[in-house]
């Protein structure tokens, strides 16, 4: 009914500056409209009317038979009165209790027949207030429903409804087209689009709306992203050309439709092109613009009446005799049929079902003219044809190299069958005639189907199947580049040992640096080692190792890195640093260079020459990785293969978005953390990362979370997006603490006579603040009353997180209460109550890298010329690829696993894999199964993975 659609459109999420409609009250059908009072005094009752009701409200988040979800609820009080704030002393009465999901619009999400819940209230409100309510981001609740694919359940699909407004309108929704795109559920994208436009970033969503996004992982939400971006681009776009069309008195209604069903930019430009400023015009346009229109129209509607000899002009360029006019009824016939939907669906449907093939041979003219080495880089696409179905991702992308190059020629072969039964479809059904047609207009109407096809359809066809496949290729080209840079990223940190770091060199000497186990350069030389003073620089490097007390050493990859690790093996083997038992191993120094000449590096080390902080950077790549790699740009770490091939703006996006993710999920401990760190977190930036810094140094440490509120520049947003993911050493804020009180104690006996009568001094910020046991944890400060109630539940201590005798607590509840009861009984969803467990078991100091691989220590060195077939070697993955895996053997040469050899029966069952494959870092072990010295390359099969 009108008044039900009337209805549903007042509870529209509105924007940030329109003001929150009123909730009905529980017995209300609907929201009742005051009338404007007269008198001031009326209108300002009204206003504490229109309040007390919105507080009033029972929130209809889930159906209320179902008991494991409370319903917000306040005490009612008179019209008159005004509602009492809560403060964190006040203790909340049994009827005003407010349970852990009081009114956070993250996860509140529309209901189809309800009015809405997730109109943010607080979001607002919170930037004009200042009280502590301004950062309650408690979490709404959710019925859980049983799925096979979810066992644990997961909330009611249609919570929100999968209908979102977009700021432009299409042909099609949104949702569904991103739902097929993704090949995620419609309900998922639903509530990603609404995430999103709330500005929560991919590690907030990931781990900490799990329930809203069926726990989907970083990847597949960073994919769903750019889906979503790449819509909304083809739909600005969309709204553009119309405006500009419209403004140029171009626009028809039928162009309207085919512009508004467009969903790629492709689509875009084939039916926009003739209308674009500049062309020529097509030549449709042109018998346009001759009059032929209508006998083109006729042609199909009323062919009975049709007399072409009318339009014949003698001395009209275009319509001079009957040859002409014909030529152009069947452009303006074709160009009809090449933009209609059902035409082009029909095709592409055709296409699929059909064996299409993409076609490289070698250019004629790079055949003569060309660098005889590029030729032969290429030398497998010279007379390369493969099915676009099972073309791999590689092949595309170096295909496309060879053909910017000018070296390879490339095509889309679609078979004649496929336009013959086109066009007897176009004939017999879709373009029809209504009434009989003469022989001479069938042979036009013939004419008009093939040419469309041959002129226009075909060349539409072939730009979309290159578009599609070079588009695929370079995602998962950048995902797994994101993949690459995750596992280099989580390495796991070498802690507690002195390291020499060794950048290798010949002629200017290879660069030595000694750290301390806490990342001090203790001591930087150069040495020589490669231009006959080996012997003598020997001496040298042992003296080091022996007065720092350092057994391992750190080389870098680059130039001379081979004859480095020879030089340092053969000193090992020989024990000539005894007693020190020493060993080496090898590291990327990607980026290294670039960072030692940077602006970050001269603030870092300013008294170090350039050349010596690459070594500093290599050996800190071992003790803490994530720390070290961050400062680099993520595409000088040197992540994969064809990178300089894909779209730049998308690669530097995801591996942006892959260290946000990484440097988050493994937290910052925030008294220790650098600038640099720091800006990686979500929810901050450079901007919010140098303000907490200057914070920490005019105030001191930070005791607890809450204090980051009085940071400049970092709202609620921001501290709801950041807060989670940072850490407090809690052994170390206590020390503070306690030295802080006694030093507060003695000045405030020594200023006591002489205080009087004086104005006393503003205190410190931290001089009131309490330490909170759970900031130590990954459980996020929305959920602290949930926390605290599950360990009055089970018995437990907030002072003994991490220790064993919680770990037994808890053991002890889940098995006799299981998952789901404790989370029923806490009024939670399992993700939540899982992620406390997590939490509150997690010993103090844990980090999630180490589960990840180390570096490769050794003592010896393989030769090349050593390596036979079937020889059983241990390895560490050094890069992936979409067509296999290069292994470092430690003969100076990585091997290839090609993808075939990867199955999953030989990966690792212990750790959860993101995807069917290896990242870099792994150790593996291998077996070889071809050594082609000429060519210096090795092929391997995959043994297992250690």
């Amino acid at each position: 009914s009108s008044d039900s659609g009337e209805e549903e459109e007042e509870w529209e999420p509105k924007s940030k500056t329109t003001k929150r409609p009123q909730l009905p009250k529980k017995n209300e059908a609907k929201p009742k409209k005051v009338a404007a009072p007269r008198s001031a005094m009326a209108r300002k009752k009204v206003k504490k009317v229109a309040i007390k009701e919105e507080m009033d409200v029972s929130l209809p988040i889930a159906p209320a038979e179902d008991n494991r979800m409370q319903h917000l609820k306040l005490k009612e009080e008179g019209v008159g009165t005004k509602p009492k704030p809560l403060s964190k002393k006040t203790e909340v009465p049994k009827k005003m209790e407010i349970n852990s999901f009081q009114g956070k619009n993250i996860r509140s999400l529309e209901s189809d027949e309800k009015p809405s819940t997730s109109v943010p209230v607080l979001g607002n409100q919170v930037k004009h207030e200042k009280s502590e309510e301004d950062f309650a981001f408690d979490e709404p609740p959710f019925k859980k429903i049983k799925s096979t694919t979810s066992p644990e359940g997961k909330p009611v699909k249609n919570l929100g409804g999968n209908k979102i407004k977009e700021e432009f309108e299409m042909n099609w929704d949104i949702v569904q087209a991103l739902s097929e795109i993704t090949n995620v559920e419609a309900w998922v994208c639903a509530n990603l689009i609404r995430l999103f436009k709330e500005e929560n970033t991919i590690p907030f969503i990931a781990r900490y709306r799990k329930e809203l996004i069926n726990n989907l992982e970083a990847d597949a939400l960073r994919e769903v992203q750019q889906a979503l971006e790449e819509l909304r681009t083809v739909a600005k776009k969309t709204h553009t050309m119309i405006q500009k069309l419209k403004k140029e008195g171009k626009l028809s209604g039928c162009l309207l439709t085919s512009l508004l069903n467009c969903r790629t930019l492709e689509e875009l430009d084939h039916v926009s092109a003739p209308y674009k400023t500049g062309s020529k015009g097509t030549k449709a346009q042109r018998a346009k613009q001759l009059g032929l229109e209508p006998a083109a129209l006729s042609l199909l509607q009323n062919p009975m009446q049709l007399n072409l000899f009318s339009y014949i002009r003698p001395n009209t360029k275009g319509l001079s005799n009957i040859q002409e006019v014909e030529a152009g009824v069947q452009h303006i016939l074709a160009d009809i049929f090449a933009k209609d939907k059902d035409t082009l669906d029909f095709i592409r449907k055709l296409c699929q079902q059909r064996y299409i093939c993409i076609q490289s041979a070698l250019a004629k003219v790079s055949s003569k003219s060309g660098n005889e080495k590029d030729i032969d880089k290429f030398q497998l696409y010279h007379e390369f044809s493969c099915s676009i179905k099972n073309i791999q991702h590689h092949q595309i992308l170096a295909i496309n190299r060879g053909e910017n190059l000018k070296i390879l020629t490339v095509k889309v072969n679609i078979p004649d069958g496929v336009k013959n039964e086109f066009c007897w479809w176009c004939v017999n059904e879709r373009w029809r005639p209504k009434q009989f047609l003469k022989p001479e207009f069938m042979r036009i109407l013939r004419n008009s189907v093939e040419d469309s096809y041959k002129r226009l359809i075909y060349p539409l066809l072939c730009r979309e199947f290159r578009s599609k496949l070079t588009s695929d290729a370079e995602k998962e080209s950048v995902m797994m580049f994101g993949r690459n840079l995750r596992q280099l990223l989580l390495t796991s940190p070498v802690r507690g040992r002195t390291l020499m770091g060794v950048d290798p060199g010949y002629k200017h000497g290879c660069k030595l640096a000694i750290i301390s186990p806490t990342s001090q350069i203790l001591h930087t030389d150069v040495v020589y080692l490669h231009s006959g003073q080996g012997f003598r620089e020997a001496e040298k490097i042992k003296r080091l190792l022996l007065q720092y007390n350092c057994s391992t050493v750190v080389i870098g990859n680059g130039t001379a890195c081979r004859e480095t690790e020879a030089y340092f093996a053969d000193l090992i083997m020989k024990k000539y640093f005894a007693p020190l038992d020493v060993v080496y191993c090898i590291v990327s120094e990607a980026g290294a260079s670039i960072y030692s000449v940077s602006p970050e590096a001269a603030k870092e080390m300013p008294d170090l020459d350039p050349n010596l902080r690459s070594a500093v950077s290599i050996a800190r790549r071992v003790q803490d990785p994530l720390a070290e790699l961050v400062k680099i740009e993520p595409k000088h770490i040197g992540v994969g293969m064809y990178q300089h091939d894909v779209s730049q703006t998308l690669l530097k996006a995801t591996l942006d978005s892959v260290v946000e993710e990484c440097v988050s999920f493994v937290g910052v401990d925030i008294n220790i953390c650098s600038e640099i760190l720091l800006r990686h977190i979500a929810g901050l930036n450079a901007n919010r990362a140098k303000n907490i810094i200057e914070w920490r140094e005019k105030n001191g440490p930070f005791i607890n979370r809450e204090q980051l509120k009085e940071v400049k520049g970092l709202g609620p947003k921001s501290f709801q997006q950041c807060a989670g993911f940072i850490r407090f050493n809690q052994e170390y804020i206590k020390t503070f603490c306690s030295n802080k009180k006694t030093a507060l104690g003695s000045h405030a006996l020594l200023t006591k006579a002489g205080a009087l009568g004086k104005k006393k001094s503003k205190p410190t910020p931290c001089a009131f603040q309490q330490p909170n046991p759970l900031d130590q944890t990954c459980i996020h400060p929305e959920s602290y009353n949930i926390a605290m109630r599950f360990l009055s539940f089970i018995g437990g201590n907030a002072n003994d997180i991490g220790k064993p005798d919680m770990q037994q607590k808890v053991n002890a509840v889940i098995q006799k209460e299981g998952l789901e009861g404790t989370a029923k009984r806490l009024n939670t969803t399992v993700h939540t109550l899982q992620l406390i467990i997590d939490g509150l078991t997690q010993p103090e100091g844990f980090d999630i890298r180490t589960d990840f691989d180390k570096p490769d220590f050794k003592r010896s060195i393989v030769c090349f010329e050593d390596l036979s077939v079937g020889t059983v070697l241990t390895g560490k993955v050094e890069n992936a690829t979409p067509f296999g895996v290069f292994v470092d053997i430690g003969v100076g040469k990585a091997g290839l696993i090609p993808v075939r050899n990867i199955t999953e029966a030989k990966l690792s069952k212990v750790k959860k894999r993101r995807s069917l494959g290896l990242g870099p870092g792994e150790r593996v072990e291998v077996k070889v199964l071809n050594v082609d010295i000429p060519r210096l390359r090795i092929t391997l099969d995959l043994i297992r993975v250690l």
